[in-house]
């Protein structure tokens, strides 16, 4: 069971740093990119909130990662452009520890990454 919460730690500042890093690259004053991370629940977003042009206000999504009891990074949101799950996989994460869980079920065995 350490074995798995010792994963569980790891890839919890794998994904942190990561949506850290993608939030300090962005310079605008506003909307702004904040990374919120529910340690307890292990659910972690960089979000984009602000304003965009003075007239509409944004609040969204951009990635949502949630890591699992069994230790595997589940990738629940990604509306960016970003090729997220192999930059996981750059950091040491391995394929077979992430799911693209916005894939049905059915199409994840097509994917190089986990399917449950």
């Amino acid at each position: 069971m350490e074995e798995v919460g010792s994963k569980i730690k790891h890839y919890e500042q794998v994904v942190i740093v990561f949506l850290e890093e993608e939030a300090s690259n962005w310079h605008n004053e506003s909307p702004k990119e904040l990374v919120l991370a529910d340690k307890e629940k292990r659910h972690y977003q960089l979000i984009m909130t602000g304003w965009t042009d003075d007239v509409r206000f944004v609040n969204d999504i951009l990635v949502h990662f949630h890591i699992s009891d069994d230790g595997k990074i589940w990738l629940l949101e990604n509306n960016t452009e970003w090729l997220v799950a192999e930059e996981l996989v750059r950091r040491g994460v391995p394929s077979h520890d992430i799911v693209i869980g916005f894939h049905p079920p059915q199409y994840r065995k097509f994917t190089d990454f986990a399917v449950a």
